[in-house]
């Protein structure tokens, strides 16, 4: 069930790692071209408890979320055209939502850091 939270696009990263240091600007250059979703840098090493126990083992990972349903959750290319196309496809829902249980109230924990 989806909560009356709006879309959320977080991305989960460390600062050790190169490629989300790059991604960085790519991700709020995307920030500005989608204003109607909440965009969130989550850095994992700093919020551990932030993801409960899902593990992430590549970098950039992406969670986009409407409400507590979650439409999409992986790592991703580093690249601004496929951000740009995941944002477009989920907030059209068009990627229906993932079954994962372990994600349940990873959302409403990114929100709550901001």
């Amino acid at each position: 069930m989806s909560g009356s939270e709006g879309w959320l696009v977080a991305c989960l990263c460390a600062e050790w790692c190169g490629s989300c240091r790059e991604y960085r600007a790519l991700f709020e250059a995307a920030r500005a071209a989608h204003p109607a979703a909440r965009f969130a840098w989550v850095d994992i090493e700093d919020h551990p408890d932030v993801l409960g126990t899902v593990e992430v083992e590549n970098f950039p990972s992406l969670l986009i979320a409407h409400g507590d349903d979650i439409a999409f959750f992986g790592t991703v290319t580093p690249h601004a055209a496929t951000l740009d196309a995941l944002v477009k496809r989920a907030t059209a829902r068009e990627l229906g939502s993932v079954d994962a249980p372990e994600l349940d109230g990873v959302p409403a924990r990114i929100r709550a850091l901001q």
